[in-house]
Order: structure tokens, then C-alpha cells, then sequence
């Protein structure tokens, strides 16, 4: 654990104030739902709750079958990060944060669609998705939250995505909302 040399004390209603450097940090938003854990070493430890996590098995799944079917890259998000990965070699994006563009993407509930070289296309994450020519985007709505993204990728220049990836994007983000909601 990192220590942050940072002190704080715990109010006469229990309460203990996160810092903000460390809200900004961790993308910690008021409102946000945490996660609390308890260590054999009386360690309390805090973490940023993610509903698409729960999920986690089920939205790999739901991923892999929506990729074997389109033959495209499918990414599901949290708000905050990578939750799968489907139909690429980088598994290892499973728990990376999204980019700060996809965030603000999700957080407005927009839909997009787009080819690398239009104005409304997104990076969704680190430098390495730069590769991608083609992208649809499906927000996540859970009881009237934004709560991630469906997103359909393809490397394949003489690919548009078109109506039916925007449509099974959308499909699929209905349908892990709604299982959400269950």
C-alpha cells in the first residue's frame, strides 16, 4: 500500500474526509459509491464500487459472443474502466482506466459512431488503441445512470461500422442495464 503522508480524523458521525488530490486522483466524484474492506492487519481499505463489475463474468461472456458474431473488438466499461475485453490479444486493458474522452462520452449518455479520421471519433483508452479505424459506442443506462459503455472497434480500414453494429451496441447496453436493474 502507498502511503500518502496525508492524516485525517474521524468526525463525531464516524465521517472521514477523502482528500481531494486523492478523489482527483482515483476519479472519485461526489456520489460515487465505495466499497468498504476490512484486512487481517485492521486495515480499512476503500475502493471505487463498480455495478458493471458485478457483472464481470456475465459482460465477458455477453462480449465474446458479440465479437465471434461481428468479428470485431468488443471493449465493455465501467465509468472508470476496462471491465472486458473481447476478440484482441490485449487482455491486459481488462481493468485499465478508459480514456478521460470515453469518460465524459458515457457520463452524457451519447452514442457514437465514427470513422478514425471524424471529428466525433474517441480514443477509448491509452495510445494503443490508436489502431483502430472504426468505432460505435453504447452507453449503459442503469435506473437512469450512466453506468458504462458497450464499444465495437475494427482495425479494418475498408470497414465502416454501420446500422447493425450500432444496433447490436445498442442491444447489448440495454441489455446490461437491465440486468442491472434485476
Amino acid at each position: 500500500m502507498k502511503a500518502t503522508g496525508i492524516v485525517r480524523r474521524i468526525d463525531d458521525l464516524g465521517r472521514v474526509v477523502v482528500p481531494k488530490e486523492i478523489r482527483r486522483t482515483l476519479r472519485i466524484r461526489e456520489g460515487d459509491p465505495l466499497e468498504i474492506f476490512t484486512d487481517r492487519e485492521g486495515e480499512i481499505i476503500l475502493k471505487k464500487y463498480s455495478p458493471i463489475g458485478e457483472l464481470s463474468q456475465f459482460a465477458k461472456q455477453y462480449g465474446d459472443a458479440l465479437s465471434q458474431t461481428t468479428g470485431h473488438v468488443v471493449f465493455i466499461t465501467d465509468r472508470d474502466q476496462f471491465v472486458s475485453v473481447s476478440g484482441t490479444t490485449k487482455k491486459e486493458l481488462v481493468g485499465k482506466q478508459i480514456s478521460k474522452e470515453l469518460e465524459d462520452a458515457v457520463n452524457e449518455r451519447e452514442s457514437i459512431s465514427a470513422v478514425s479520421t471524424d471529428k466525433s471519433f474517441i480514443k477509448i483508452g491509452s495510445d494503443e488503441d490508436s489502431e483502430y479505424t472504426s468505432e460505435v459506442i453504447s452507453p449503459i443506462i442503469c435506473e437512469g445512470d450512466a453506468i458504462g459503455a458497450v464499444i465495437i472497434l475494427t482495425k479494418d480500414t475498408k470497414t465502416k461500422l454501420g446500422e447493425v453494429e450500432i444496433k447490436l451496441a445498442a442491444t447489448a447496453s440495454n441489455f446490461l442495464g437491465r440486468q442491472m436493474e434485476q
